[in-house]
């Protein structure tokens, strides 16, 4: 039975959760305290790298991988559906991923045999415009990656397309305990009515929630990105311990990011900026004297082993929860959108959803 639906938060999680629901037949609504697909709110869904495939996915739980392996498997076809339908790219392309030390190559490997996600063991050396003496790097070639905010715009006019509202700069108040929520007053005494309610809203969801959901462990963390565009720029996305960079089909070069705990502080740091810089550099030499292009930051929802909570609320009828996705909302958003859809449907979930229940 189709139910009206509205959904808190209108990053890609959201957005893809809308999309779901709209294929699915519902009517959604979207409440966004900034703008939807602004580049400019500090928010991590236009502000990532793009990259569709966990960092180092053997060092996480199997409820992580469940949900970064099917959007990872999912994104072609999503990114094909929706440039087909709105004539907006996505910056969707498969670059490959080359792991450098240090990792557990041992791990690494049965990791990928068990996932079936193709792998090799090579030499960095093989790869141009590396610096790099170490031997044994690993290389996923079909990894690919995104370009956040072109995914993000062609989100937003695909839901414009099916009819989804969109209530922008529109701000919730936190949510005070009760047993049934059929409407939810904003900042300015505005009440907003629906049959469901979701919670997407990322590093901001503890803030609304925190008189209901006290148990909710969702901080934000600030991640910084430097932007270059090199004369000769990489063929694939370069990871090494914690730091990656990402070559853009046209020419620019993202190198990133941090993991600070500084609060809802999304400003950008000359000591962060030299600290990527240096790390650049020694990947790729050729970047040293070149001009940095672009300095920014988003806030990350934070979340303990990086698993999101994907669930009913426990006790208020009506309101559930898609948020603290933390490194992967992106990559997690399709299988995300998906679980929480069948939730709301009364299906039975697609995957597990014990793992993320509140």
């Amino acid at each position: 039975m189709s139910k009206h639906v509205v959904i808190v938060g209108g990053g890609i999680v959201g957005c893809m959760t809308a999309m779901e629901l709209v294929d699915r037949g519902h009517r959604v609504t979207i409440v966004e305290r900034n703008q939807i697909a602004s580049q400019t709110s500090g928010e991590s869904s236009w502000a990532g790298g793009g990259i569709v495939f966990p960092l180092l996915p053997w060092m996480y739980s199997e409820p992580v991988n469940a949900l970064t392996q099917f959007g990872a498997e999912k994104y072609r076809q999503i990114c094909e559906r929706l440039e087909c339908e709105t004539n907006l790219p996505t910056g969707f392309h498969q670059s490959g991923f080359l792991i450098l030390p240090n990792f557990d190559s041992q791990l690494a490997l049965s990791w990928c045999e068990q996932y079936q996600v193709e792998v090799e063991s090579v030499k960095a050396s093989q790869f141009e415009g590396i610096s790099s003496q170490d031997e044994n790097a690993l290389w996923l070639p079909k990894v690919c990656q995104i370009r956040p905010p072109y995914l993000m715009q062609a989100l937003r006019l695909w839901l414009e397309q099916h009819q989804v509202t969109l209530l922008e700069n529109t701000e919730l108040s936190p949510l005070q305990e009760l047993g049934e929520l059929k409407e939810w007053k904003t900042l300015d005494g505005r009440t907003i009515s629906a049959d469901q309610f979701i919670v997407t809203s990322g590093a901001w969801s503890f803030q609304l929630l925190k008189d209901v959901a006290s148990q909710l462990s969702i901080k934000p963390m600030r991640g910084q990105i430097l932007l270059y565009q090199p004369k000769n720029n990489l063929n694939q996305i370069v990871y090494k311990d914690g730091f990656y960079m990402i070559p853009r089909p046209d020419g620019y070069l993202l190198a990133g990011s941090t993991l600070e705990d500084v609060g809802f502080d999304s400003s950008t740091t000359e000591q962060v900026r030299v600290e990527l810089a240096a790390k650049a550099e020694a990947i790729m030499p050729a970047l040293k004297g070149m001009p940095i292009i672009k300095h920014w930051s988003g806030l990350r929802p934070g979340t303990p082993e990086n698993l999101p909570t994907i669930s009913a609320h426990p006790t208020i009828k009506n309101l559930y929860l898609n948020t603290g996705h933390f490194r992967y909302g992106l990559t997690m958003a399709p299988a995300s959108a998906k679980l929480i859809s069948d939730l709301i449907d009364g299906n039975k979930p697609f995957i597990d959803a014990d793992p993320y229940k509140l």
